[in-house]
């Protein structure tokens, strides 16, 4: 867990955090957003002290960030940058140790550890333990920084705006990676975005920054459905709330007892995805299949746009 109590940064005249108080749940993604200077990168480059703060303090697991020197907090605690910032002169499997030799790790457990990431990862160890980073698309790079801020594994990972340089088809897998990996291994994941849409996917809880304060910290479908402040309701979209509400939630949720004539839709597919299916198809319900791939009620259009209309 992070514990962040009474958080500022000052810059003379300027404050650019402003007394910020946020508890981040341990093995959760938490997204921190907000426009351009908001204060988002602020606050996150405090957690682990790349930046210091004017006043305030941040615990992790219950232990003060400053009772160590800097250096030795950052080597505990992951961090991912936009571009992926791999050394161009170190091949991937030497980026990936570059934590662990820091910490003096033998030679065997970091070569055991490198092979079980570039796995985790979907990269065989064979093929591109010994490339350049250079070699790689950009999707394997950005693969091989996040594989490299895991390294030592970390209880908290800290990512800003990791995917904003990535194209479309490339962010998806990565994201969709993301929160795999972070699920096989309860990793606590603080990420600053712009990008709501991102936001919404991939975190348990949202905060939300304007000029430095927290205007509200709560879970996605509440930031929809009960926004705190004016600007919460602007960065959370006016036209298309109702369809970010239908994408946080699965044909699970409102499965009726029965079958109909229509598609098979897993019950895993979020309600954004059942609608859009059912208009492809033509139809006006469509079944729904659990985890083995039986019929176990089903779904109608008209239930799918009466949940969305909650968050109008």
């Amino acid at each position: 867990m992070i514990e962040i109590e009474s958080l500022s940064k000052r810059y003379g005249e300027l404050t650019v955090v402003d007394a910020v108080d946020l508890i981040i749940p341990k093995g959760s993604i938490t997204a921190i957003v907000g426009t351009s200077g908001s204060g988002k990168s602020t606050l996150l480059r405090m957690i682990n002290r790349l930046i210091e703060p004017s006043s305030g303090q941040v615990r992790i697991d219950g232990r003060l960030t400053t009772s160590e020197p800097a250096p030795a907090l950052r080597r505990r605690i992951g961090y991912v940058i936009q571009g992926n910032g791999l050394f161009p002169h170190r091949t991937v499997a030497e980026n990936i140790a570059t934590v662990p030799q820091l910490l003096g790790w033998e030679p065997a457990r970091i070569a055991a550890r490198t092979e079980q990431l570039l796995t985790l990862f979907g990269l065989d160890p064979a093929i591109h333990a010994r490339r350049l980073p250079a070699e790689l698309s950009g999707g394997q790079q950005q693969r091989v920084g996040v594989a490299r801020a895991l390294a030592a594994g970390p209880s908290v990972l800290l990512m800003d705006e990791p995917f904003g340089a990535l194209d479309p088809i490339i962010r998806a897998k990565a994201q969709e990676d993301l929160r795999t990996i972070q699920r096989q291994l309860g990793t606590t994941v603080v990420i600053v975005t712009h990008d709501m849409e991102e936001a919404f996917l991939l975190a348990d809880r949202i905060a939300v920054l304007d000029n430095g304060k927290l205007l509200q910290h709560d879970v996605p479908a509440r930031l929809l459905t009960h926004p705190a402040h004016p600007q919460v309701m602007a960065l959370t979209g006016t036209t298309d709330r109702a369809l970010r509400l239908l994408s946080l939630e699965s044909t699970a949720a409102i499965v009726t007892a029965g079958e109909v004539s229509g598609p098979d839709l897993p019950a895993s597919m979020s309600l954004r995805e059942a609608l859009s299916a059912l208009i492809w198809a033509g139809a006006t319900a469509g079944n729904v299949l659990d985890a083995h791939g039986q019929r176990s009620g089903h779904v109608t259009m008209q239930a799918i746009l009466t949940r969305g209309s909650a968050a109008r």
